[in-house]
């Protein structure tokens, strides 16, 4: 009885939310199935731990395995709780981050996120054995098809090294360095940051100008699926001006929040578009959300365009756009903000997505003071990892995405990262963590690991040509939470040298090392 008054309550919801899955083929004019009793306490009874379990699977999937307990959303309020002073957008404007700051509040409770599956913190058998490990990962890491290679393999829980292989050597990280540009975005702005494109209006000249706000997510499709949305923008935007009886502007667009070039050093490619604050759908030519993809060459002046599409379809009669800057003088119209820089971590991670990894890179450069171009961006991403006491030496910083191959990492730099974002110290940093993709169910690892540790390995991967990488987490066999780093240079082939990583992730998983 105690279970079916637990769950009853949860299967209501459950079939709220399920009702037009079951009621599809109720139409008019379809035969309707007859009223029956409304079920009694035992059908509850009978049915409460089939029900009780799929809820359960259905809550993990959808919250990530940081949330068996409701941890994850603990944490991410304690963050914002902690970090809500650091809410702002570019210009330091708190009325224009797109979330009111909140006050600081008691974090809800939760279990350190470092305690392995099911357990306690006291509960975890003690770490493996440092001479047990190289037993197992020496020989698949000396794989001919790795090339050079460094490893690290570290007790999440005290940070202790239990493994290395030349963990202090720097190698190319290829996106593997998206773990640096998510720390150090998280740390510069906080997990409750939003980016914000707005609109302002310019009384002098009657100018409307679309301010880009480094948001790359911005979506001009009809379902922005949680994105800020270009549509919106441009409802809101007539509004404001038919407020003022204006029918007719000069459209203009200002992309000054960034500096320098805006071609990454590998040129024109389909993995990434032209680095500007302002664009839509990260400028993607095609209806793809994430992966390579053809691209527009100008993607601000194209989102302006489509931006005075849709201001006329609103009655606003707009000039075709030109680029300009606003001046202290224009008057705000309308905002549209990004989910918040949790959600924007998680995505990058999960997807690889290098627009939006090169974005945060230049956010922490804003945040902090520093120029808003490559260069400024890698040393603004450096100056954080220093002031986290993160092991830093020999690294270099070239971009926030990894693309440029004069990029240096090293495997002690990865697991310290990973480390400090499970750290209970850094609750901002968390993202990093939930937003790793899971071996053989989503992101760059959903192809990956059918036969190996699915579900038990949550990595960040690295590709470019001649390199392989991956760095992550892992519970072992006795339910010990590890952070791994393992990358590699001048590699033979990447499907050899990602089946050779992939090899020693599943041996770490399989491993209960201590003796």
């Amino acid at each position: 009885m105690r279970i079916a008054d637990a769950v009853r309550p949860r299967l209501a919801r459950v079939a709220a939310a399920t009702g037009p899955w079951f009621t599809r083929g109720r139409r008019p004019g379809s035969p309707q199935a007859p009223r029956v009793a409304r079920p009694g306490t035992g059908w509850y009874t009978a049915t409460a731990a089939t029900a009780g379990l799929a809820l359960a699977a259905g809550v993990a999937t959808a919250a990530g395995p940081w949330d068996s307990s409701g941890q994850r959303t603990a944490e991410r309020h304690r963050a914002v709780a902690l970090e809500a002073s650091r809410g702002t957008d570019h210009e330091g404007s708190r009325a224009r981050a797109g979330t009111p700051p909140r006050g600081p509040g008691a974090a809800p409770p939760a279990p350190s996120v470092l305690t392995g599956l099911g357990g306690t913190a006291t509960a975890a058998r003690s770490a493996p054995a440092g001479k047990a490990l190289a037993a197992v990962l020496d020989p698949l890491l000396k794989d001919p098809a790795l090339g050079r290679r460094s490893a690290a393999v570290v007790d999440a829980a005290t940070g202790r090294r239990l493994y290395g292989a030349d963990s202090g050597t720097a190698l190319t990280p290829a996106s593997t360095t998206k773990i640096a540009t998510a720390v150090a975005a998280l740390s510069a702005l906080g997990p409750d940051h939003r980016l914000t494109t707005r609109t302002v209006y310019e009384p002098d000249t009657e100018e409307v100008v679309l301010v880009g706000g480094g948001d790359p997510t911005l979506t001009a499709r009809k379902s922005a699926k949680g994105s800020a949305s270009l549509r919106d923008l441009a409802a809101r935007t007539a509004a404001a001006l038919a407020k003022r009886g204006v029918r007719k502007v000069t459209l203009s667009y200002d992309t000054t929040l960034y500096k320098g070039g805006t071609t990454h050093p590998i040129g024109v490619n389909p993995n990434i578009a032209e680095v500007t604050p302002l664009m839509a759908d990260e400028a993607r030519a095609d209806d793809s959300s994430s992966g390579p993809a053809p691209r527009v060459a100008d993607p601000a002046a194209d989102a302006a365009r489509r931006f005075g599409d849709l201001l006329k379809e609103h009655g606003i009669t707009a000039t075709p756009p030109g680029p300009s800057k606003s001046t202290t003088r224009a008057t705000t119209l309308a905002t549209v903000s990004s989910p918040p820089l949790s959600a924007l971590v998680e995505r990058m991670l999960t997807n690889s997505d290098n627009d939006l990894a090169e974005a945060l890179a230049r956010h922490t450069a804003v945040a902090t003071g520093k120029p808003a171009d490559f260069a400024g961006a890698g040393a603004a991403v450096t100056a954080r990892l220093k002031q986290l006491r993160l092991p830093v030496k020999g690294v270099v910083i070239k971009d926030g995405s990894g693309l440029d191959r004069a990029g240096r990492l090293t495997a002690d730099l990865l697991t310290a990262l990973l480390v400090t974002a499970g750290d209970p110290a850094h609750p901002e940093l968390r993202p990093v963590l939930t937003g790793l993709p899971v071996a053989g169910f989503t992101g760059t690892l959903s192809g990956r690991y059918a036969d190996g540790a699915a579900g038990v390995v949550r990595a960040k991967t690295g590709t470019l040509t001649g390199v392989n990488t991956l760095a992550g987490t892992v519970v072992d066999r006795d339910g010990r939470l590890l952070a791994f780093a393992f990358l590699a240079n001048d590699t033979t082939g990447p499907d050899a040298a990602q089946a050779a990583l992939d090899k020693a992730a599943s041996a770490l998983a399989a491993c209960g090392c201590r003796v």
